[in-house]
């Protein structure tokens, strides 16, 4: 899963629009140019020395091209805030979603801020093809009468260049993988870049409602998610006998919880008869596999498995191993909520880690099909994340110890895909 890491660059702001800025801290401490690049080559030294197969993720010598460009922005006192904008442009070139420098504490330093009384960015967004920020409700999640609109300024900047400068900074596989968590996260990467202001001027396309809207002090949308089992997990079946069983984490701590949700919701499946099963991952940003080997593939497997085939591992001694599962996974053959029907797997912009081992697994057995967004994640995922603070700024840099390919190897897209029509699987 995408790992649970936690003042910013103050830009000028036209003297015509009137709006105070609330720093991140009190104090933020200031770090000397000697110790960001000295950050930086920390970084750089543990990426190479600590990653199992950097060519998965980005060849060497374009890492090390973009580390001399992001050195060469090191020439001044930085806050970490600062530091986080300028080590991180390195994100995109590493296109990850288990290899990125992030920022230390973020849930817990965002929860203290509201409560604190600093608000923050006053709307959830999407950002859109076009690349502009679009509406999706209030932070929060609370409806909005401005859901769907596009937003094209903030605070006297044209929106969409701020959304170039963020993704500038952002983690992830692809493009689209980056572009759902700024939407995701919006609220954070704003303020690390351009403050906390207590109202923002808003340009936004097609109403006459451009104009200051106040900081919102509620708890973001993610936040509540991950803590709110309601709103991460449900089941249901429609009128016409498909069951839809949404699972947007593989994280939950609870699993005794989680199984017995999976186990309920079959158990309704079992006592109408459902005649198809949608699976709904496309949020899934992943967790631990033993969820949905427990949880799911219990009920709908029908033969052993393995949830990958060729691996890369770094050991603890720094030797890599490399080699294949040999052990599968036994079918629950007596499973009396078994389902029989067809399965469907959604797939989306944010399925991710555990969520595209499950899904390859969906696919390459034969289990179920593929449905929704693909193109945005491999299907050759990293995983077995680790961390290290970085020495001087405190900002964190997360590294992956395992690369795994989908049972099926190279058989398959190396982007997660809907399935193919004629595509074939392993034998069942």
């Amino acid at each position: 899963m995408f790992p649970r890491a936690d003042k910013r660059t103050l830009l000028a702001i036209p003297a015509s629009i009137a709006i105070a800025i609330t720093p991140i801290a009190a104090t933020a401490q200031s770090f000397s140019p000697a110790q960001l690049q000295g950050d930086l080559r920390f970084a750089i030294d543990t990426i190479k020395q600590q990653h199992p197969d950097l060519a998965h993720s980005v060849p060497v010598a374009d890492l090390d091209k973009a580390a001399k460009r992001v050195g060469s922005q090191l020439v001044r006192p930085m806050d970490q805030s600062e530091a986080w904008a300028a080590l991180a442009q390195l994100n995109p070139v590493l296109a990850d979603g288990h290899l990125f420098i992030g920022l230390p504490d973020w849930r817990k330093q965002t929860t203290s801020l509201i409560q604190a009384g600093t608000g923050l960015f006053p709307f959830e967004v999407r950002v859109d093809q076009e690349r502009y920020p679009t509406i999706v409700s209030k932070l929060g999640g609370s409806a909005s009468p401005l859901s769907g609109r596009r937003i094209t300024r903030i605070n006297g900047r044209n929106a969409r260049q701020i959304v170039k400068t963020l993704l500038a900074r952002m983690h992830g596989d692809t493009p689209t993988l980056r572009a759902a968590l700024l939407s995701q996260r919006w609220w954070l990467y704003y303020s690390r870049m351009y403050g906390t202001p207590a109202s923002f001027d808003l340009g936004i396309a097609g109403t006459g409602n451009s104009g200051l809207f106040p900081a919102a002090h509620a708890i973001p949308a993610v936040l509540e998610d991950e803590e709110r089992f309601d709103r991460l997990f449900s089941c249901q079946i429609d009128k016409d006998g498909t069951a839809r069983m949404i699972v947007a984490s593989f994280a939950w701590e609870d699993k005794p919880q989680f199984l017995a949700f999976t186990q309920d919701c079959f158990s309704k499946i079992k006592a109408v008869s459902a005649k198809h099963l949608v699976i709904d991952v496309s949020a899934n940003t992943g967790g631990n596999d033993d969820l949905w080997k427990d949880g799911i593939l219990r009920y709908i497997a029908t033969t052993d498995y393995k949830q990958g085939s060729d691996y890369k591992k770094r050991e603890r001694n720094g030797t890599i191993t490399t080699g294949s599962i040999e052990t599968a996974t036994k079918a629950v053959a007596d499973e009396p909520l078994h389902f029989a029907g067809p399965v469907s797997v959604s797939i989306g912009s944010l399925t991710y880690s555990s969520a595209v081992l499950f899904s390859n697994v969906i696919r390459d057995y034969g289990y179920g099909t593929l449905i929704g967004e693909g193109g945005t994640a491999r299907t050759r995922q990293s995983g077995g994340v680790s961390s290290v603070t970085l020495p001087s700024t405190g900002l964190l840099l997360f590294y992956p110890r395992f690369v795994l390919a989908p049972p099926a190897g190279a058989k398959v897209p190396a982007l997660l895909q809907p399935t193919a029509k004629g595509q074939v699987s392993i034998s069942r």
